[in-house]
């Protein structure tokens, strides 16, 4: 839901009618957080969740980073991106926004396994289970660090991970999946498009408006890459099928993905995401030919 939290053409009413369609079509999982709007997000989901009573909705949300930095990086100190006070806050803020008596799954929205062994986060998380404020605890990773979770993951404190994983970003399969499998640990697949690319409609002249996160990332490097090899896959990409299709079938081919959480502005854009999920997987030998797609990045300054 991040595109619905004040990304440039956002829309309240479209997207509550995309919400809307998603629960009609039998999704139950959504994805916001408090950084999306500063809440605004959240509001929404609420308000959803609320006008479907008959329905079981799993909420997930996210406490923001007291220092405001995305990504965590090694030498933050916890006190300062995650101190007890902030998490109890800001789980309470979101339980405000959502207008719920539980939150289903919190996350944080950025981690670095130099804190896994902190008690602060560990007594503050375990106190908002304990009263009932939150159901399960997760960690949304940073971009193209897989494994940097990995050690907090064997505390038994977290429930569930949040990854990018899609054709490119493949390397959650080395050692995060077996060590979720072991640990019993839920796996959400974001990014699943890689912010565009795997749409097949992004060109070397694409062009956001002024303000948009989108223009970082796809700086004039990144956008040339992505570009040429979004249209490396297109011979692959089997008769009457779409290329954000192909993306999303060939997540929820992995056993260990419990979800994937493609963005949902849009009708059509729901409609199509939940049809290729009802697809099921692909034909093994298509997916072995899309692992040599596998690209390798490490985080740069616009990748945040």
């Amino acid at each position: 839901m991040w595109g619905m939290g004040g990304w440039t053409g956002s829309d309240d009413a479209e997207s509550m009618a995309g919400l809307h369609r998603a629960v009609e079509l039998g999704c139950t999982f959504f994805d916001t957080a408090w950084a999306y709007g500063e809440g605004h997000s959240e509001r929404l989901l609420g308000k959803l969740v609320r006008e479907h009573p008959e329905r079981r909705l799993y909420v997930a949300t996210k406490i923001p980073p007291k220092n405001k930095k995305w990504p965590a990086r090694p030498q933050d100190r916890l006190d300062d991106v995650f101190p007890p006070d902030h998490i109890r806050r800001f789980t309470e803020s979101s339980l405000k926004n959502l207008g719920l008596a539980q939150i289903d799954l919190i996350q944080f929205h950025v981690w670095d396994d130099g804190w896994e062994k902190d008690e602060g986060w560990q007594r503050a998380i375990g106190d908002l289970k304990r009263e009932g404020l939150v159901q399960a605890v997760g960690l949304s990773l940073n971009r193209w660090e897989p494994e940097n979770g990995i050690r907090t993951l064997r505390t038994g404190l977290v429930d569930a991970v949040q990854v990018i994983y899609n054709i490119f970003d493949q390397a959650p399969e080395d050692r995060l999946f077996p060590a979720c499998r072991e640990l019993d640990v839920a796996v959400i697949a974001r990014v699943p498009f890689d912010e565009g690319t795997l749409t097949g409609l992004l060109t070397e002249d694409s062009r956001w408006p002024e303000g948009d996160w989108r223009n970082i990332y796809f700086s004039a490097a990144n956008l040339k890459a992505s570009v040429e090899r979004a249209e490396a896959l297109r011979p692959l990409i089997p008769p009457g099928m779409t290329m954000p299709e192909l993306a999303l079938r060939f997540i929820l081919c992995h056993p260990e993905v419990s979800t994937v959480i493609p963005g949902m502005r849009k009708i059509r854009h729901v409609e199509a995401n939940l049809a290729a999920s009802d697809k099921g997987g692909l034909d093994v030998d298509l997916i072995q030919r899309l692992r040599a797609h596998r690209w390798d990045r490490l985080p740069a300054a616009w990748s945040d």
